[in-house]
């Protein structure tokens, strides 16, 4: 089969590799119908992840049918369409007893395209496949349930709900790309006064205007200062980092009102100052993580339901061969306007 493979920081090739095969009684192979690239996934060739050996095939954010099971795998039977979640999860660790599936002991966590080969392929193989897919209900469109297997649920779990945004918060969001417009979408339902978004892309605060965003601020414009007018001089309840990197965060931290909450979501490939000896004073809270997608079955029957629009999220279509110029449209997201992009079977 064709797969996109990491050859090292700054290498890449969509290349002819071995079929994948049943390894565990819990595996599923599924035929990837619908796939996308992740901001991650750009930190990977950036050399951010060095957990990330070369040769491995990237990818964990898919939807696709089952073509084939393992004697242990008990509810998927070949044909059933899923969605593959970015979190693999043993489901009788510590960790996963308790719903923290992304520090999974057992041979899960975030695995996929990242310690075993990924789903930007023609076939991926799934590990415990009865705990880590999600059978898809007929009227939910591909390309809308395959943004659930890592944006939302990291946007709501590791944004807004370790953020504990609340009925009348004044929510920043720093960063707006897809996980920033995720989290305008799911801070939304716990009604915040106002979201205001910072990026340094005109066309991702366009985006972020349509998806719900009250206020919207170029880095250059001065962003405490429109925070302070906003909120009567307190700054915000909530402040989302949606960016990974020390300057976005460092941002943050001055934005944020006493006795508020900074809820890290960016992938970090640097170290970032803590100004404690501005912010111990203060009573901020900073909280950080990898997604659990304990949140994902929530989600996936809201958006059935209709009360998640994601139908703007996706800007440009490929098809699974294209992978080279998919890569290059989203890498240069300032220039192209690209939010997500997404590649499908012919």
């Amino acid at each position: 089969m064709k797969a996109m493979v990491y050859g090292g920081p700054g290498s890449k090739s969509w290349t002819d590799v071995p079929d994948p095969a049943i390894i565990n009684p819990g595996d599923a192979i599924i035929q990837v119908d619908a796939v996308t690239i992740c901001g991650t996934d750009l930190h990977i060739f950036g050399g951010d992840v060095p957990a990330v050996t070369p040769g491995r095939i990237l990818g964990h954010e898919a939807v696709g049918t089952v073509v084939d099971v393992g004697s242990g795998v008990n509810t998927l039977a070949p044909g059933d369409r899923v969605l593959a979640s970015c979190i693999t999860a043993c489901g009788t660790c510590r960790y996963c007893r308790v719903g923290s599936y992304g520090q999974c002991l057992g041979g899960g966590g975030w695995i996929l395209g990242h310690k075993i080969d990924g789903v930007q392929a023609e076939f991926a193989r799934l590990p415990f496949a009865d705990l880590s897919t999600y059978k898809l209900a007929s009227a939910v469109r591909d390309e809308d349930a395959v943004l659930l297997a890592d944006i939302l649920p990291t946007s709501y779990e590791v944004g807004v709900r370790n953020g504990s945004v609340q009925p009348g918060d004044t929510v920043v969001i720093v960063g707006a790309g897809p996980i920033g417009l995720a989290a305008i979408l799911t801070a939304r339902l716990y009604s915040p006064s106002r979201i205001i978004v910072i990026d340094k892309a005109e066309t991702r605060l366009t985006a972020a205007k349509q998806f719900g965003a009250d206020i919207t601020i170029l880095p250059d414009a001065d962003p405490l200062e429109v925070v302070r007018a906003a909120t009567d001089g307190l700054g915000a309840d909530v402040v989302i980092e949606a960016v990974g990197t020390p300057a976005t965060f460092e941002l943050c931290t001055t934005l944020v009102r006493p006795g508020g909450h900074v809820a890290n979501i960016g992938v970090h490939g640097k170290p970032a100052t803590l100004h404690l000896e501005d912010l111990w004073i203060r009573n901020i809270t900073i909280t950080m993580g990898l997604v659990d997608t304990y949140s994902t079955p929530t989600l996936l029957t809201m958006l059935a339901a209709g009360q998640l629009d994601v139908a703007n999220m996706v800007t440009h279509r490929y098809g699974l061969d294209e992978f080279e110029t998919a890569y290059d449209t989203f890498a240069r997201a300032a220039d192209t306007g690209a939010l997500k992009v997404l590649l499908t079977r012919s």
